[in-house]
C-alpha cells in the first residue's frame, strides 16, 4: 500500500474532524435519555423481563438437547427402509431377468444391426483391393 505523506496528513485531518463532531455530540446528548441497551439482531427492544424468559426458555431447550429427552428425532424423509430396499432389489433382479430373456430370443431372432455377413465382408475386401490397385496404378503414372 502506497500512501503519500500528503494522503496520511488529510486522513489524519478527517480524524479529528469526526472526534470533535463524536464529542459534540456526546455532550448534545448528555441530558438526553439513554437508549435502551436491550436491542435484538434484528432491532427490537425487549424488556429485561423479556429477556430472562426468552434466555430461560433457551437454556432449558439446551439442557433437553444435551440430556437427550425433549423432542422426537424427526423422521428420515425419502430414506427406504431395510423392507422397502429388499423389495426393490427383488422386483429389479426380476425385471434384468425378464430383460435379458427378451435379449435372448432377439439375438436368436435377429441379427445385429451393423454387422456385416460373411458374404457382405468378402464382397468388402474385393472392391477395396480393386480401389487400392486402381490408386497403385494411378500412382504408377
Amino acid at each position: 500500500m502506497d500512501i503519500s505523506v500528503k494522503d496520511l496528513q488529510e486522513a489524519i485531518s478527517i480524524r479529528q474532524q469526526i472526534d470533535n463532531l463524536q464529542r459534540r455530540l456526546s455532550s448534545i446528548l448528555r441530558g438526553a435519555p439513554q437508549r435502551p441497551t436491550g436491542l435484538t439482531a434484528a432491532g427490537r427492544y425487549f424488556s429485561p423481563a423479556t429477556r430472562a424468559k426468552l434466555s430461560a426458555a433457551a437454556r432449558a431447550r439446551w439442557a433437553r438437547t444435551r440430556r437427550g429427552g425433549g423432542a422426537a428425532p424427526a423422521k428420515r424423509k425419502g430414506q427406504l427402509t431395510p423392507a422397502g430396499r429388499r423389495k426393490l432389489s427383488q422386483l429389479m433382479k426380476a425385471r434384468w431377468a425378464a430383460r435379458r430373456k427378451a435379449a435372448g430370443k432377439q439375438k436368436a431372432s435377429a441379427r445385429k444391426k451393423g454387422a456385416l455377413t460373411p458374404a457382405g465382408r468378402k464382397r468388402l475386401s474385393e472392391l477395396m483391393k480393386a480401389r487400392w490397385a486402381a490408386r497403385r496404378k494411378a500412382g504408377g503414372k
